[in-house]
């Protein structure tokens, strides 16, 4: 599982190089975590395969195609991602090294992921349990959500009369990053399925929405957009940020 998502970012660095898009780097990061989670999950490939194993291959590569193709179409309208646009203006002319063995890093950071994915379909119970169809539920609305989110911010950026503005409406104005939250509540579900007092390893599963939170809270999620933000919009966004909550949807401040 390492070495396929070490060998897919690789592809990605490859996009990004040749086409100067780093839009391109999430949208294969995507379709790369669910093709090596799904796989994960309906290991072995030996034709008898639990409802579990299929059930949570589905699941991911639902929460894959729906992301990635979302990241792609904004790639392919020529949208760069202003976080690894920066990143490369940092770097100056070491930034082709340095992109690359940062979505190496990337790539490892990521495997709780993928592994969260396998330990869940691989749960020992024969028969799906209650928690599987809570599962079930928490990731349709996580992908439900986190799309709401992405097509309220587009119509907002499409509007004329937003221009200079910051996204202040439907989901938005609860949080400041709700495509973010729903991308974090999705991983929870890993671990409701896996957890079972027989099954040891399904703790390890709880890792995935540990990291994907720290990576969206703390690293390469909201420290460098809000950064990117404070600079285009500057007073307006401190406004925003200061009666907005930052991650978990909330009723807005008053201020």
């Amino acid at each position: 599982m390492a070495l396929t998502f070490c060998l897919l970012m690789g592809l990605a660095w490859v996009v990004q190089q040749r086409t100067g898009n780093s839009g391109w780097v999430d949208a294969i990061w995507s379709y790369s975590c669910g093709l090596v989670g799904a796989a994960g999950a309906l290991w072995p490939l030996d034709g008898s395969m639990p409802v579990r194993q299929v059930l949570v291959a589905g699941l991911v590569l639902l929460w894959s195609v729906r992301l990635g193709t979302h990241i792609a179409r904004r790639s392919a309208a020529g949208i760069d991602d202003p976080r690894y646009a920066n990143y490369a203006r940092e770097w100056g002319a070491d930034a082709p090294r340095r992109m690359f063995f940062f979505l190496q890093s990337q790539a490892l950071v990521s495997l709780p992921l993928p592994f969260a994915v396998f330990l869940a379909a691989h749960a020992p119970a024969s028969e799906l349990r209650l928690q599987d169809y809570i599962g079930v539920v928490i990731i349709l609305i996580a992908v439900a959500g986190e799309d709401l989110a992405d097509r309220q911010l587009r119509r907002f950026k499409h509007d004329p009369s937003s221009k200079g503005l910051v996204c202040d409406v439907g989901l938005w104005r609860w949080s400041r990053h709700p495509n973010y939250f729903f991308e974090w509540l999705g991983w929870l579900a890993y671990p409701i399925i896996a957890l079972s007092p027989d099954y040891p390893w399904g703790w390890a599963s709880l890792a995935a929405p540990a990291i994907m939170y720290w990576i969206l809270v703390h690293v390469t999620g909201i420290p460098p957009l809000e950064e990117q933000m404070l600079r285009s919009r500057g007073d307006r966004f401190r406004a925003y940020q200061a009666r907005t909550s930052a991650f978990f949807p909330w009723p807005p401040r008053q201020v």
